[in-house]
This record gives C-alpha cells, sequence and structure tokens, in this order.
C-alpha cells in the first residue's frame, strides 16, 4: 500500500503542527471513499478503521462502504465531523472545502496527489485546519 503513498518530504514545522493535530481527530468523513478494496482510498479506510478512527464514507455511488453507512454529502453526515479527508480530483476541491466549512468540520486533508490552491485559500480564511498533498496513513505511521 505504501506504494500508493510514497514517503513525503519533511513537513515543515508549522505543516507538521497541523498533521499532529488532525491525526487527534476521532470521526474521519472519507469523501470518495470506494467500495472497490483494490482502490487506495478503500485500503486507507481500512487502515484508519483498524486504528480506531471512526470513518463515515461519502460517496454518492455506495450505500455502504467498510461496513459503515455511506452518505452522498458531507451536508448529509449526521453528527459532528472532526476531519474531512478527500479522495476526489483537485478540480473538486474547492466544493468539498466549501461543505467542510459549511458542517463545521474541525480540518480539512487533501490526501497525497491532491492541491487545490483555492481550498486551501478558503481553509485559511476559514480558520479551518488544512493539509493537502500528503497520505494520511502514512502520516499515521510516522507519528505514531
Amino acid at each position: 500500500m505504501n506504494e500508493a503513498c510514497p514517503l513525503p518530504t519533511p513537513p515543515s514545522e508549522s505543516e507538521d503542527a497541523i498533521i499532529r493535530k488532525l491525526l487527534k481527530a476521532k470521526r474521519i468523513a472519507i469523501v470518495g471513499l470506494s467500495d472497490d478494496p483494490s482502490r487506495i482510498s478503500h485500503g486507507i479506510g481500512e487502515y484508519l478503521q483498524s486504528q480506531g478512527y471512526i470513518i463515515v464514507p461519502v460517496n454518492p455511488n455506495h450505500e455502504e462502504v467498510l461496513g459503515e453507512k455511506c452518505y452522498a454529502r458531507l451536508e448529509d453526515v449526521p453528527g459532528k465531523i472532526d476531519l474531512v479527508n478527500v479522495f476526489r480530483r483537485p478540480e473538486f476541491c474547492i466544493d468539498v472545502a466549501k461543505s467542510a466549512v459549511a458542517v463545521g468540520a474541525a480540518g480539512l486533508w487533501l490526501q497525497s496527489g491532491i492541491r487545490n490552491a483555492e481550498a486551501k485559500q478558503l481553509a485559511q480564511k476559514s480558520n479551518l485546519p488544512y493539509i493537502q498533498n500528503r497520505c494520511i496513513m502514512v502520516e499515521h505511521m510516522h507519528h505514531r
């Protein structure tokens, strides 16, 4: 699985502090989580579950993923969201960022290979802790 999430360059001090804070999340909404075990989002969702995180799949194409009810949109998820973890192409990330702010999520994490300057700007403007282009699984393994 690490081949899909290569080891990142070391984070800056401020980025490392955000990563540590976001890894303390308890309930993670995973936008773009697939029910296909060959997809990296599925493997990372499974890993997060195995580490004690509560995952909430967000994908309009599925009813259930990894034994959890799947929601079409972040706005449909009941309860508090500690972190929104994103597996979507960069052009969709600004809408995800807007939804994360709207639902009061406590953080936004764009997976390895995903960057969006507009989403980053919105997160910063909204005081929403934000990480992009980093694999949450790799960072979790590194920060344990």
